[in-house]
């Protein structure tokens, strides 16, 4: 009971930590499993034991017999199954053929060049050195995110590093799988006309498994033959049926046939889709913290002297300066993205969990055939997983500022609220060079501003984490324009610190507004103008209009005229092509043929 307790505090422990320290989780879960573990038993044990024995040797462990190898598999099961979820044809559509590239051209590559250099490096078979670089093709959404969530980066290439993160995860797990059960299809007599038939009838399975179950769980789902409230709960017992009944069925189908019901549901229009996925999310969290300790703890001191040698140095060096560059490289040829985003896009390539999780199961299975040179497998991918992870987490910011890829100034700017005036005001700003996001629960809003050529996001900024989208980490400017005053002044309680860097604005409240008294320095436009001022001033004259001035009196002379006029608001001043929100203007820099831009009725 102890163990297990344990075991759980410190794998959420292990995330807080990471959380703190904004670095992959994956580090401080496999570190505390190789100190409870094999460092334990070598170094500050009296009696040689580990201090968490996940197996069972007759005076301590978790479990008994086979118990740790089901244990594994279910969690890694219900992991590839979340992964699967991420995987949308939509997405791979969207995101431009620089990362289309990365997920398929670059991942021949490291799958070819990597096996190469492990075959002729530690001497092992074609068989495991390709099962080797079938794993490492994986980065992963859970290492890239704390990294970049650290470093401002021009939009192009945080998107190209995230969404190659989320994409490539149930990809390179897929791979993986097929290459693992290739080999144990062919055991001692190699690859015989039996074991290719078992082989192809092991992806006949899965494959069919999983789009069937799929299928059926949508149906259910849509059809609402499964209350709300056991929603998620009967969900995940059809993974892991899924999972069971395919290994029955064809021995180790179960892993490709979760995956595949992964990415039909992600592909499938489901109700309550969000709702599953946020559920598997949180699911996978409480799963990976025990199963990394446990894994490393699993691994003993005889693994990592395997490793411990100058061969390992050259591989991880191969791996990191020659197989991610040439990938990345060849993927990116004729991109527009200049050659240090190139070189940063190339160093920051961390192996994941996925990749460690499936070593560790992979490399159990192996041993157990009696693969020779299967010991070397987890230690292996461990190695480039820790590796990895710690030589990006330390050296991502200071090489983004070396080559110049790092943010100096966050200009972007997020609207809370997508509302037909905060469309027309967006739009404005695009056409001026002005990268803007409109976020909104209203999904209808959120579609209007996407037709528009606008980024908008459907979000609830009460529920959604917005801190970890890397894709907003150019953003220095937050602007709430809800029709509500108290999400306005939530919105900026709770982002300014993280997207209001260069201001933090809202619209004026209604009691600002009879008052003609801002209790704040925060108020967007003006005192006298709430969001149902501007919303009707908008639907009147939907028209933003520009209006010279020629010096500093002569910009406070007009601004006057405009908030005078009952059907006009002022916005910005535009300089140089450079747009400024009035509350940040200095009357002394105004220059002559600046100009107020304003919404509403046109003023000669």
């Amino acid at each position: 009971m102890l163990e297990l307790a344990g075991i759980i505090i410190l794998g959420i422990l292990a995330q807080w930590v990471a959380w703190k320290l904004k670095i992959p989780a994956i580090l401080p879960l496999i570190l505390i499993g190789l100190l409870v573990g094999p460092v334990a038993a070598e170094f500050f044990s009296e009696n040689g034991s580990k201090w968490i024995e996940p197996i069972w040797n007759g005076k301590k462990g978790l479990f008994p017999g086979e118990g740790l190898f089901y244990f594994v598999s279910l969690a890694i099961s219900i992991i590839l199954f979340e992964g699967g979820l991420t995987l949308k044809k939509s997405e791979i559509n969207n995101v431009g053929p620089v990362i289309t590239k990365l997920i398929t051209l670059g991942s021949v590559v490291t799958f070819f060049l990597a096996g190469i250099f492990a075959h002729y490096i530690f001497g092992l078979g074609w068989d495991l050195s390709l099962l080797f670089s079938s794993l490492i093709i994986v980065t992963g959404p859970t290492v890239i995110s704390p990294i970049l969530r650290n470093i401002p980066l021009k939009k192009d290439v945080a998107a190209v590093l995230k969404w190659e993160g989320i994409l490539i995860d149930p990809i390179g797990a897929l791979v993986a799988v097929l290459v693992f059960e290739f080999i144990s299809v062919g055991g001692e007599d190699g690859f015989t006309q039996t074991a290719l038939i078992e082989f192809f009838k092991i992806v006949l399975f899965g494959t069919s498994l999983g789009f069937v179950f799929a299928k059926a769980l949508i149906f259910f789902i849509n059809r609402k033959f499964v209350p709300h409230y056991l929603l998620n709960v009967v969900s995940l017992s059809m993974v892991l049926l899924v999972f069971v009944l395919s290994d029955l069925l064809a021995h180790e189908s179960g892993l490709l046939a979760v995956v595949v019901m992964g990415m039909v549901i992600a592909n499938s229009k489901l109700k309550s889709f969000d709702e599953l996925l946020y559920f598997k999310e949180s699911l996978t969290v409480l799963l990976i913290s025990i199963l990394f300790i446990l894994l490393a703890a699993n691994m003993d001191m005889s693994q990592l002297e395997l490793i411990y040698n100058w061969k390992t140095v050259l591989l991880f060096a191969l791996v990191v300066f020659v197989v991610r560059p040439l990938g990345v490289f060849l993927s990116t040829h004729k991109s527009t993205l200049k050659l240090n985003e190139k070189i940063f896009i190339s160093w920051v390539g961390p192996r994941g969990i996925v990749a460690a999780g499936i070593a560790s199961l992979f490399g159990t299975k192996l041993m157990k055939q009696g693969v020779e040179g299967a010991n070397y497998i987890t230690p292996l991918v461990f190695m480039v997983v820790l590796g990895t992870v710690l030589l990006n987490a330390t050296t991502a910011r200071m090489l983004a500022k070396m080559i110049g890829v790092f943010l100096k100034k966050s200009e972007a700017i997020v609207f809370v609220g997508a509302s037909r005036s905060a469309r027309l005001i967006a739009k404005f700003l695009i056409d001026n060079n002005r990268r803007v996001i409109l976020l909104d629960s209203n999904k209808d809003y959120v579609n209007d501003a996407k037709e528009m050529g606008i980024e908008a996001f459907n979000i609830d900024i009460y529920n959604d984490n917005l801190d970890s989208n890397v894709e907003l980490s150019d953003v220095g400017y937050l602007i709430a324009m809800t029709g509500s005053d108290v999400i306005n002044k939530y919105a900026l309680e709770r982002f300014s610190g993280v997207f209001g860097e260069m201001g933090a604005y809202r619209l004026a409240t209604s009691r600002e507004v009879t008052s003609r008294k801002p209790e704040n320095s925060d108020t967007l436009f003006t005192a006298n103008d709430d969001y149902i001022n501007l919303t009707e001033t908008i639907r009147d004259y939907p028209k933003i209009n520009e209006l010279k001035v020629t010096s500093s009196e002569d910009f406070k002379g007009k601004v006057t005229i405009i908030n005078e006029n009952s059907k006009a608001i002022p916005l910005f001043l535009k300089s140089n092509s450079q747009i400024k929100i009035l509350a940040e203007v200095n009357e002394q820099d105004i220059k002559e043929n600046d100009v107020i831009v304003y919404v509403g009725e046109e003023i000669a």
